[in-house]
């Protein structure tokens, strides 16, 4: 069995548990680790201990109910702890460098993307026993933070954490979609650990091809698939990336798989007869 097989193996294992089942950060450093074979994981399960302990101690050194703080006295630690102590801050200048996307990186450098950063920050939330979810916002990962009374507060870990709004919301959704675009209540709606990871794995993806590398960018499909078995849509395009490698009868297999998933439509037609004219090639 290879590095790879292993590595999806344990990850479906995880994923069956339930997300009280593992760590956020702790997937996610197992995804990073793959594209940084050389990086020992234990340092940086370290760091998360040393980062979850901080907010701890924040949280006497507050004195604030710790049973049940408000998402205000949450969102305040966080930030203090992540974003003043850790020094963690949201890549502006190189936004779409691939380090923003890996966990390990991320450590090293203190800075990364919205869903990143975030995964550190929920991470560090539910060590606490805190209710920290992330969000469907389109185009930029925002948290949610309830407390125990249901009252709620979003925040933005790309910003140092500071709790947004709804005026400030409708800003943000108007940068990141269109102007026309307005706050709707599908993007209040929380995601799944798997989610964030696809969400995650996905930038890895969209960086590799916008380096041109294709190999690397099939193999971050190849695990999102994992975090999505059940999903048409990743397999056509990874069926469509094997294609433009030359590893035809790997697009072929694939390309069915979506096939077999796919609803009838013109797409689905389509690819049905690249199907049809990559079996020609190979015959």
């Amino acid at each position: 069995m290879t590095p790879d097989d292993l590595m999806a193996d344990e990850l479906s294992a995880l994923l069956e548990k339930g997300e009280d089942g593992f760590d956020l950060a702790e997937v996610a450093l197992m995804l990073a680790s793959r594209d940084t074979p050389a990086a020992h994981v234990k340092p940086y399960l370290n760091h998360l201990k040393s980062l979850y302990l901080s907010v701890e101690e924040r949280v006497e050194s507050e004195g604030f109910d710790e049973p049940a703080p408000t998402p205000r006295q949450m969102a305040s630690v966080l930030s203090k702890v992540i974003g003043d102590k850790y020094r963690y801050r949201g890549d502006e200048d190189t936004y779409d460098d691939l380090d923003n996307a890996n966990l390990m990186r991320v450590i090293d450098r203190r800075k990364g993307l919205p869903v990143s950063l975030g995964i550190l920050y929920i991470a560090a939330a539910r060590a606490q026993g805190w209710n920290a979810a992330g969000l469907n916002f389109p185009g930029h990962f925002l948290i949610r933070l309830e407390s125990l009374d249901g009252s709620r507060a979003i925040i933005d870990p790309f910003h140092d954490g500071h709790i947004l709004d709804t005026p400030a919301l409708r800003d943000l959704l108007k940068v990141v979609v269109g102007p026309t675009e307005e706050l709707d209540f599908r993007y209040y709606r929380t995601v799944s650990y798997r989610d964030i990871l696809l969400r995650l794995q996905n930038n890895v993806k969209t960086r590799r091809l916008d380096l041109g590398q294709m190999q690397e960018a099939l193999d971050a499909l190849k695990t999102m698939q994992i975090l999505m078995p059940d999903s048409a849509a990743l397999y056509r395009e990874a069926g469509l990336l094997n294609l433009r490698l030359g590893h035809l009868s790997d697009a072929v297999a694939t390309l069915e798989t979506y096939l077999a998933r796919a609803p009838v439509g013109a797409e689905r037609s389509r690819i049905d007869t690249v199907v049809q004219d990559i079996k020609q090639r190979i015959h």
